[in-house]
């Protein structure tokens, strides 16, 4: 029996309920999350964000699809690589990454049509405590935000679990940045905020609708600069560290389908 939601409480959201709509859904997450490994063994250090950007664009074009990123809204490059205390939206450059790093990749890319997009945070040889406990700080609140919902649930829940969680770990949780609905466009509704919003009670999860959860953790406070002149990285305001993970999430009967699961990254569970 479906679950009742009051009227005060709709708000239609893009959906995605034929049978050949989710199996294109599904095939964008898969290769998308095929990328993120195929990246894996090339986040080392010595290799430059550069190299992953031009890996990433030659291993989605080799395949027949396209980077979502590049010349999205003027963006330069294929992937987003946010290194220590960038937040999100760093462009790759030629900087190498060294040992004691951490460093978000962003992969989106777009497989007939439709949009894949998910993100790790991976740590760039031997890391400090400090980086283990942020990144597992964001790897735990991404798979609690998971957790928190279901067929009919709001999206405020989403950023009631995750805040929770990050106000008892201690951890600044982005206001400012938030995840999306996601499947023939790039980005539509709805917004998904890591912390509760009061419009994020209209937006109800029903089957079909497809979307990410992307929290963001920084070490410090919650709180970003204004984003750099190059018009994109965003940095701590405090210069904590920062990490990040992200899946595309397929709402449907059954409950939430991760669609970006990848074979060798962390699972749920995973203890860095």
């Amino acid at each position: 029996m479906r679950r009742m939601i009051p009227l005060r409480r709709r708000n239609k959201l893009p959906q995605y309920n034929t049978e050949a709509e989710r199996n294109g859904l599904r095939a964008a997450g898969q290769f998308n999350a095929q990328l993120l490994d195929f990246l894996r063994p090339h986040v080392q250090p010595g290799v430059s964000t550069n190299t992953l950007d031009r890996l990433a664009e030659e291993y989605t074009r080799d395949h027949g699809h396209i980077p979502a990123c590049l010349g999205y809204n003027g963006y330069s490059k294929s992937i987003c690589t946010s290194v220590n205390d960038v937040v999100c939206h760093g462009i790759p450059e030629d900087r190498e990454l060294k040992e004691g790093d951490i460093v978000n990749v962003d992969c989106s890319t777009v497989v007939d049509g439709w949009y894949g997009d998910s993100s790790e945070t991976f740590m760039i040889g031997e890391v400090s405590a400090d980086a283990k406990r942020i990144m597992q700080g964001a790897f735990d609140a991404l798979w609690i935000g998971i957790d928190a919902i279901h067929p009919y649930s709001t999206v405020i829940e989403i950023g009631l679990a995750i805040s929770k969680f990050g106000q008892e770990q201690g951890f600044g949780v982005v206001e400012n940045y938030q995840g999306h609905g996601i499947g023939r466009k790039f980005h539509q509704e709805p917004g998904v905020p890591h912390v509760p919003f009061r419009k994020s009670r209209l937006d109800v999860l029903t089957p079909g609708v497809s979307f990410t959860i992307e929290p963001m953790l920084n070490l410090g406070g919650a709180a970003t600069q204004p984003p750099l002149e190059d018009g994109w990285t965003v940095l701590t305001e405090d210069g904590s560290l920062s990490a990040q993970f992200e899946h595309q999430i397929l709402m449907t009967e059954d409950g939430p389908e991760i669609l970006t699961l990848t074979e060798n990254g962390p699972q749920r569970g995973h203890q860095f």
